[in-house]
């Protein structure tokens, strides 16, 4: 059973710092992409960044303040958030999926997801 498991959301202040971890079970995803979407309440989930080998990409709205990476050995992802704003508030979703994308729908595995509050 395939699984992707979500840890190291919490509560910061804004102008400080989480890193999320993404572990996967029951298949290895080193040739997935994988990605991170996040949803605030009332929104729809949105793309955040994601990776495929070296490949990286990034919404605009987290570009030079998130950086994804992965760890193909323990079949990791995680995502380095600093600077973070209020607005970064959500919940965080990790996916896999076989191309590297920003739609919900192009991704087949999905977490359940780890809160992020940031305080202003």
């Amino acid at each position: 059973q395939v699984q992707l498991v979500e840890s190291g959301g919490g509560l910061v202040q804004a102008g400080g710092s989480l890193r999320l971890s993404c572990a996967a079970s029951g298949r290895t995803f080193s040739n997935h992409c994988m990605g991170w979407f996040r949803q605030a309440p009332g929104k729809e989930r949105e793309f955040v960044a994601a990776i495929r080998w070296s490949i990286t990409d990034y919404a605009d709205s987290v570009k030079g303040r998130f950086t994804i990476s992965r760890d193909i050995a323990k079949n990791t992802v995680y995502l380095q958030m600093n600077s973070l704003r209020p607005e970064d508030t959500a919940v965080y979703f990790c996916a896999a999926g076989s191309i590297l994308g920003w739609r919900t729908y192009e991704y087949d595995y999905w977490g359940q997801g780890t809160q992020v509050t940031v305080s202003s």
